[in-house]
């Protein structure tokens, strides 16, 4: 995956509770391989209808989210199964960054893995910006991950917290296997060293 970058992009505003990872990828998308690509059939059933036009209404099909790399969701975004092809559609359509006042806790746990930031504010904060994305649609937001900062639509900075070595993973572009591997020289000194220490084993 991707080392992660300061974002500034245009938000999308999807102010919907209970997103499940159904509805993010739809479970028939899901014998498809990783390398084949997700991101067409993000939000499937929302963006198209059932003869495959889109619904001019959804957020992500209107001109003005075009290329939207950060989406401001409502509570429990994510909920449901705990189909990790859903952080894969959400990232190869593009969305680099979710932000939402609550997570289901799977999904929340699977975007580090594969390189998207889930961002969890005080759901006043978000209902102030997702209001503000209405009224100005194709407004832009800026996320600094090292900074551990997200720019509102109206410029206001907002502070966020996350895990450290999920911070430090993200900003390498690493999962948790990657960052393992990394350390292999260490480890491989330990087991030297503590083989020495109880040789009697």
């Amino acid at each position: 995956m991707e080392p992660f970058k300061p974002l500034d992009a245009v938000a999308a505003p999807l102010p919907l509770v209970n997103v499940d990872t159904d509805q993010i990828i739809p479970a028939r998308f899901l014998w498809r391989k990783r390398a084949e690509g997700w991101g067409h059939l993000l939000f499937h059933d929302l963006r198209f209808d059932d003869a495959g036009s889109p619904r001019p209404q959804f957020v992500l099909n209107r001109p003005e989210f075009a290329g939207a790399r950060i989406l401001l969701a409502d509570r429990n975004f994510g909920c449901g199964s705990s189909r990790e092809t859903a952080v894969w559609a959400l990232y190869d359509y593009g969305i680099r960054c979710v932000l939402a006042p609550s997570f289901g806790d799977i999904f929340f746990n699977n975007c580090f893995q594969n390189g998207l930031l889930p961002l969890q504010l005080p759901a006043p904060t978000l209902e102030a910006m997702l209001s503000a994305l209405q009224a100005a649609p194709g407004s832009r937001m800026g996320v600094d991950l090292e900074q551990q900062c997200v720019s509102g639509p109206d410029g206001e900075p907002h502070a966020f917290e996350i895990d450290p070595f999920r911070k430090q993973c993200l900003l390498a572009g690493n999962d948790e296997v990657a960052a393992t591997l990394g350390l292999e020289r260490k480890l491989e000194a330990f087991e030297r060293a503590y083989e020495a220490e109880v040789s009697w084993l």
